[in-house]
C-alpha cells in the first residue's frame, strides 16, 4: 500500500524522484534523526536495484548514467507488461535521459558542418525554442537537441532530420537560373500532380484525407500540411501584370525561394508590362531618377573627391541603380508601391547633384554652355530643362534645342574637323 502511495505522488509531481521517499525517513520519538537503513547493492537481474541505479547525487557521471539506462530498460522488460511498476520504471528511465542529456555536451559528438543535397548545414548554438523544424514541423527545443541551419536558404531542422531531408538547397536555383515565374497562379490541377504533394509526394486530397492540400499562389501546385506552412508572400506575377502587393500564401520551397530572390534585379518591366508606366507615375519618376543618376557617373568616376568620399555607395543596396535604369528587384517595386523608394532615391539624387554643381570645381568645369544661345549658367545633362545631343553629348537649353532647325554646332564642328584631318592626310601622301 506504501508503495502505491508513493507512486501517486510521484506521478502528480509531489514527490522529486531524484530525492529519498519522505516516508523512509520516519521521525524518532526522541527527535533524533534516523539511522539510515541500509541498503543491499543492486544485482544485475534485480529490476528495483536498476530503478535506484544513478538517481543519487554521487551517481552523477556518464558512465555510470548509461549503465542506469541500460539496467533501466532490461528491467522494463522484465517487468509485467502494463503493470504500474513497469510505468514507473518508464517514468525512471526518462529522468535518467534527462539528466545524461544535462551532463552530455550538445556539441561533442555532432559536426559543426553538413552538406546534404547542396545544402550547407551549420550547426547552431542558440538555446531558443522558437524555431520550427522545417522536415517534421515540430519544435526544436534548443536546451537538448542539436539542430543546423542551411547557410544558403536557412533551412532548419533538427539533427535526426538531416538524413532525412529530401529537397535541394533553393540557393543553387537562385544561382544557375534566376527567374521568376511570371504567370498568375499556374494552377494544373491534383490530378496532375496524382494526388500527392509536389515536394514530399505524401497523399493530399482537398477533403483533409489523409492530409489536406495547400496549395501555392506563386508556383500554382498543391503541398501538404508539413510542406505548405500558410506562410505569406508578395508573388512577383501578381505585382507586375496588376500591381497587386497583397501578400498571399505560398509554400516553404516558395518561401524561401521568394526571399533569396527579392533582391535581385530580373525584372525587365519595358519588355514584361510597358504599359505599367502608364498607369503607374511613381514608376515614371523612379525612371527619371535613375536616368540622371547614370548621368551623374561618369562626373563620380573621374573626380578624386566623389571616390574618396566614396559617392556611389550610397546605392551599393541598390548596385543596379548605377549600372542601367531597365532592370528592377521585386524589392523596388515593393518600395515604389510604399513610397520608399522615391523618398530615399530624391535625396540620393540631391546630394549628388549638389556636389557636382556646388561643392566640386572640378565637377564644374566640365559642365556645358548652350552653344545655340550663349546664355544662362553652366548646363549640366541631368538638369530638367536640357536636352543632350544624342550624337556628341552636348548639352543645350531644351526649349533652345528644338526651336533651332539646324543641325547641332558642335556635331557640324566636329564633321569639319574630321574632313580637314582626311584632306590634310590625303594632301601628304601625294608625291
Amino acid at each position: 500500500m506504501a508503495y502505491d502511495e508513493r507512486l501517486a505522488r510521484f506521478r502528480q509531481a509531489h514527490l522529486n524522484p531524484f530525492n529519498k521517499a519522505p516516508e523512509e525517513q520516519q521521525e524518532r520519538p526522541d527527535g533524533a534523526a534516523p539511522a539510515p537503513a541500509p541498503r543491499p547493492d543492486p544485482s544485475p537481474g534485480d529490476p528495483e536495484g536498476a530503478l535506484d541505479l544513478g538517481l543519487a547525487e554521487d551517481h552523477f557521471s556518464r558512465p555510470v548514467l548509461r549503465q542506469a539506462i541500460e539496467e533501466c530498460k532490461r528491467a522494463i522488460l522484465a517487468l509485467p507488461e502494463h503493470s504500474e511498476r513497469q510505468k514507473d520504471a518508464v517514468v525512471r528511465l526518462i529522468h535518467l535521459r534527462l539528466k545524461l542529456q544535462e551532463l552530455k555536451d550538445p556539441g561533442e559528438d555532432e559536426p559543426n558542418i553538413r552538406v546534404v543535397l547542396e545544402h550547407r548545414f551549420y550547426k547552431e548554438k542558440s538555446k531558443s525554442v522558437k524555431q520550427m523544424c522545417d522536415k517534421c514541423s515540430t519544435i526544436i527545443w534548443g536546451l537538448i537537441q542539436t539542430w543546423y541551419t542551411c547557410t544558403g536558404c536557412y533551412y532548419r531542422c533538427h539533427s535526426k532530420c538531416l538524413p532525412l531531408v529530401s529537397k535541394a538547397c533553393v540557393r543553387a536555383k537562385v544561382s544557375h537560373q534566376a527567374e521568376y515565374q511570371l504567370s498568375i497562379c499556374p494552377e494544373s490541377g491534383l490530378d496532375s500532380q496524382d494526388y500527392r504533394c509536389a515536394e514530399c509526394r505524401a497523399p493530399v486530397s482537398l477533403r483533409g484525407v489523409p492530409s489536406e492540400a495547400r496549395q501555392c499562389d506563386y508556383t500554382g501546385l498543391y503541398y501538404c500540411s508539413s510542406c505548405h506552412w500558410n506562410d505569406l508572400a508578395v508573388v512577383p506575377a501578381r505585382a507586375i501584370h496588376n500591381w497587386d502587393f497583397e501578400p498571399r500564401k505560398v509554400s516553404r520551397c516558395s518561401m524561401r525561394y521568394l526571399a533569396l530572390m527579392v533582391s535581385r534585379p530580373v525584372l525587365k518591366l519595358r519588355e514584361i508590362n510597358p504599359l505599367l508606366f502608364n498607369y503607374v507615375e511613381e514608376l515614371v519618376e523612379i525612371r527619371k531618377l535613375r536616368q540622371d543618376i547614370l548621368l551623374m557617373k561618369p562626373y563620380f568616376i573621374t573626380c578624386k573627391e566623389a571616390m574618396e568620399a566614396r559617392l556611389l555607395l550610397q546605392l551599393q543596396d541598390r548596385q543596379h541603380f548605377v549600372e542601367n535604369d531597365e532592370m528592377y528587384s521585386l524589392q523596388d517595386l515593393i518600395d515604389i508601391e510604399a513610397g520608399r523608394l522615391s523618398c530615399s532615391l530624391t535625396e540620393i539624387h540631391t546630394l549628388f547633384a549638389k556636389h557636382i554643381k556646388l561643392d566640386c570645381e572640378r565637377c564644374q568645369a566640365k559642365g556645358f554652355v548652350c552653344e545655340l544661345c550663349k546664355e544662362g549658367d553652366v548646363l549640366f545633362p541631368f538638369d530638367s530643362h536640357t536636352s543632350v545631343c544624342t550624337d556628341c553629348s552636348a548639352v543645350f537649353h531644351r526649349d533652345c534645342y528644338y526651336d533651332n532647325s539646324t543641325t547641332c554646332p558642335r556635331c557640324a564642328r566636329l564633321s569639319l574637323r574630321k574632313q580637314s584631318l582626311f584632306q590634310d592626310t590625303g594632301t601628304e601622301a601625294e608625291p
